[in-house]
């Protein structure tokens, strides 16, 4: 091919690729746009104007403008437009973010509609709970109605939750971290924008976060966080505190910014017991290399060393035995009613893995002592010796009494219920209790 072809074609992609990030479908639809907003709604247009897109000359065509046959597409003001903005629209700019996103745990968060949770919320409380509650965190099921202006219904839009399941088959929001229409990635790394679902009785990263040295040092040294940068590499960009973007998402010295934020997480905190994920070595690792911005390779190590010790004990001590009791009331078919969630027992195991034991685990993750004892495992024993073993009792089933039994006389990390208190102490001040559980230190 001749030089002048070369650069002809490379001219052509050039103008190929600014035409569909940057240039709007309709020059005098996308003026339009901006006249009537900046009177109508002049919050919404100064958002946009002082944006990163505003100055790119991303205009309101290029991510509201849609094509015929389009289910949410309806006219409006002599434009063809959809109200919603999903990560295919913006995936058409940003590439691998919406592709990252698209693989994450974040674009799956949707699929709790099918879940427990889900069914809970809406038979205790009532559907108006779970739209507002569940729903506005984890993502609605965007539902099309034709007789709406904007041909969505207002059961499931507004929302912008993290996996919505959009009209177009795409999974997800951007705007949940990044609000629209500002679009800042100074407001994504701070630990606000996971906040609004991250917190609370079952997961509490927020507050857990803000108790640990990493939130103190982040709330004392905020101004010091350079978050309008454009690298923003921990220890080089940064270096006072991590945020929640900087530990699952940020990039650091060996790392490229991820919007997968499942990458280098090892454990999954979530089920009942805990699993290491797929390829948690690899994950670990990444982990590891944020840590070592700031910290020295014995520091993680040991950190993670007593994580892991912490999440196997909750998994052999409380978990997989609450399990299993709960397997023995269901296969003897022991609960006096069928519909889920209406026997006390059930709560009762819920509250101790959902609720709790996350709590315990989290806390550990992310070095919340309060969170991981008076938070955490403390509920759980609570729970578990004073709550669930009495309730399970009233069933009066042998293979249920006995495993109860088995487990507090033979397993000593149950046998200082039937201990003299003087005989446990001796044991703490000796190391005996200690041997007990130096098999999850071991193990790591």
């Amino acid at each position: 091919m001749k030089p002048i072809a070369i650069l002809l074609a490379v001219t052509m992609l050039f103008l190929f690729t600014v035409s569909v990030c940057a240039s709007p479908t309709d020059p005098a639809a996308a003026g339009r746009c901006m006249t009537c907003h900046k009177e109508k709604t002049p919050g919404l247009y100064k958002q946009w104007y002082e944006s990163q897109h505003a100055s790119h000359k991303v205009t309101c065509m290029d991510c509201h403008g849609a094509e015929k046959g389009e289910a949410d597409a309806f006219m409006h003001e002599g434009g063809l437009i959809a109200t919603l903005v999903t990560p295919r629209d913006c995936g058409k700019c940003h590439t691998r973010e919406a592709e990252e996103v698209g693989s994450s745990y974040h674009a799956t968060a949707g699929h709790i509609l099918e879940s427990n949770d889900a069914y809970l919320a809406h038979v205790a409380a009532g559907e108006p709970v779970s739209i507002l509650g569940c729903e506005s965190c984890h993502g609605s099921k965007v539902i099309i109605d034709a007789n709406s202006p904007n041909k969505l219904s207002r059961k499931s839009w507004p929302n912008s939750g993290i996996g919505r399941l959009n009209p177009d088959g795409s999974q997800g929001s951007c705007n949940t971290c990044h609000t629209r229409h500002t679009f800042s990635q100074a407001q994504a790394r701070q630990p606000e924008a996971c906040s609004k679902c991250h917190l609370g009785p079952d997961h509490p990263q927020k507050e857990v976060y803000e108790e640990s040295k990493h939130g103190n040092a982040y709330y004392t040294n905020i101004n010091k966080m350079n978050l309008d940068d454009d690298a923003w590499v921990v220890g080089i960009d940064y270096y006072e505190a991590p945020t929640c973007a900087t530990c699952h998402m940020s990039a650091t010295q060996n790392m490229k910014v991820t919007h997968d934020v499942g990458e280098r997480i090892s454990w999954t905190l979530r089920p009942p017991v805990s699993r290491n994920k797929d390829n948690w070595q690899t994950k670990r690792k990444s982990m590891k290399d944020v840590c070592s911005a700031c910290h020295g390779a014995t520091f993680a190590g040991g950190h993670f060393y007593q994580f892991d010790a912490v999440v196997k004990l909750y998994n052999e001590k409380f978990a997989k035995p609450a399990g299993q009791m709960m397997k023995i009331i269901k296969e003897n078919k022991l609960l006096e009613n069928p519909a889920a969630f209406s026997n006390k027992i059930e709560w009762i195991y819920w509250e101790l893995w959902h609720h709790e034991g996350r709590r315990a685990r989290h806390g550990a993750a992310m070095m919340g002592p309060d969170y991981t004892w008076w938070h955490g495992m403390y509920d759980v024993a609570q729970h578990f010796y004073f709550k669930m073993l009495p309730e399970a009792r009233k069933f009066k089933n042998k293979e249920l009494d006995n495993y109860i039994d088995n487990l507090l006389v033979n397993d000593p990390m149950h046998s200082w219920m039937l201990t003299e208190t003087a005989k446990l102490k001796k044991d703490i001040r000796s190391g005996k209790m200690q041997e007990v559980y130096q098999k999850f230190f071991d193990q790591n």
